[in-house]
């Protein structure tokens, strides 16, 4: 009884964020420290684009605009840029809040492996 409990909590755990919209870290600056978030549409991505010897963009944007051209369309004052785009909980935040998040994720899957033990 006890471990089928922690298998449906692990699995209930593991399935929460399904279908659901994604947060993404949301500013312009020049530091790449920015913490703000906001929460985007169920077709969004994260973006972080990266102006050469400038800002770096963060922002929701929809997964199909993630591309060279679009995005040239979409920031004409940025002339030289390298981006990223990516789908789950603020992965375009900075490393540090990335590891952090990594972190949880280990400890909470061990609490559950030691309670079902």
């Amino acid at each position: 009884m006890k471990c089928s409990l922690g298998f449906c909590l692990l699995l209930f755990c593991a399935l929460m964020g399904l279908g659901s919209a994604i947060r993404c870290v949301s500013c312009k600056d020049y530091t790449g420290s920015c913490t703000k978030q906001k929460e985007c549409s169920y077709d969004d991505a994260c973006l972080t684009l990266y102006q050469r010897g400038g800002q770096t963009f963060r922002q929701c944007l929809k997964y199909s605009d993630c591309e060279y051209s679009r995005l040239s369309q979409m920031f004409p004052h940025v002339s030289s840029f390298t981006f990223k785009c990516c789908n789950s909980d603020l992965c375009n935040s900075a490393p540090s809040s990335a590891t952090s998040s990594l972190i949880g994720l280990l400890a909470s899957v061990g609490i559950v492996y030691w309670w079902t033990q």
